[in-house]
């Protein structure tokens, strides 16, 4: 493509196309008519420089004026508490279901290597001097050690609200680096299960694993089955960056990466209910099997949340991502 040419020939129908969305009275039916047709081949000479003779500052214009003429034509929309509601019905539960064959194997796999950390540190007596002097490691793993008052160390509010903002931004962070190809997604979850690897190991070579399951089972069965989902998510990413399928590379990403940040503030939510477990029912006088279970029973619901909402929204054709007049239009260009 002459690009001196292509813009000496389509200028006109650009100029006019912004001055037609500078207008300030309202325009008659033959002017709207000019600005959808204007506002589509805009689109389309926008798609054809991009893929054939990408030039920055041309590209730069002929965007924002694709953007302002398509605000224009399908107007200005509002969120309401419909697509909140609609989000958390079909979008969100869908998109984890889709990703169910990435997270579902992250989760079997990164538990395994947690339990398999726990039994090394656990069993080996050298590896835990590496950890922390003896003393320490009796301050960490003795009743009412540190262990033990890490959950009742900070008010329960105050802590609940630590805890979520840490977990969502690990969580968020998994989401969002998997685009570099998933390796600092499995950085993250060797950390994590490093850190639930030591405690396991710990305590159980103290004999006090079942306190430290009591402890961590309430809120960390639905807290780490976050994190695997937005590991997973973020693994699925990365290959897609490698093997999109049948979409183009741009698009797939496009799409994935919507249906992901979808996912982000759908995982807040899931951790918001993680967190208020851990800084309130945790640290509780309640019995270990009553903290267990409304552990277990939070992670129940999530999982039917996930294969029934999210099961019957994706059979029906819904991905995650957003409705399809919300998308940037994809036209189609010459080869």
């Amino acid at each position: 493509m002459d690009l001196d040419v292509f813009v000496s020939a389509h200028r006109a129908e650009w100029d006019r196309l912004d001055a037609l969305l500078r207008r300030q009275r309202r325009l008659n039916g033959a002017e709207v008519d000019e600005l959808v047709v204007l506002y589509q081949r805009t689109a389309t000479h926008l798609s054809q420089i991009q893929s054939s003779a990408p030039d920055p500052q041309l590209t730069g214009r002929l965007s924002q004026l694709v953007a302002r003429a398509r605000s224009v034509v399908t107007g200005t929309r509002r969120a309401s508490w419909r697509d909140v509601t609609r989000f958390l019905t079909h979008g969100f539960p869908a998109a984890v279901y889709r990703s169910r064959h990435w997270w579902v194997p992250t989760a079997l796999l990164s538990t395994l290597v947690a339990i398999l950390l726990g039994w090394w540190i656990g069993t080996h007596p050298e590896v835990q001097a590496t950890i922390a002097a003896p003393d320490e490691l009796r301050e960490m793993t003795r009743p009412g050690g540190q262990y033990e008052t890490y959950y009742s160390s900070h008010p329960a509010t105050s802590f609940a609200a630590q805890v979520w903002t840490n977990n969502a931004q690990a969580a968020a962070m998994c989401l969002v680096l998997g685009i570099f190809l998933g390796l600092p997604v499995l950085w993250t979850l060797l950390l994590n299960m490093l850190n639930l690897g030591v405690g396991i190991g710990l305590m159980a070579s103290a004999g006090r694993l079942d306190v430290f399951l009591g402890l961590i089972l309430p809120h960390g069965l639905l807290e780490l089955t976050a994190v695997f989902v937005a590991a997973g998510t973020g693994l699925r990413l990365g290959w897609t960056l490698i093997d999109p399928g049948p979409r183009t590379r741009r698009s797939a990403l496009a799409e994935e990466g919507r249906a992901a940040l979808g996912m982000a503030i759908g995982l807040a939510l899931v951790l918001f209910v993680s967190g208020a477990i851990e800084g309130f029912v945790t640290p509780s006088g309640l019995p270990t099997w009553a903290r267990i279970s409304i552990g277990v029973l939070a992670e129940l619901a999530f999982l039917a949340y996930v294969y029934v909402l999210g099961g019957r929204a994706a059979r029906a054709g819904d991905t995650g991502d957003v409705e399809e007049h919300e998308r940037s239009a994809a036209v189609p260009t010459a080869a």
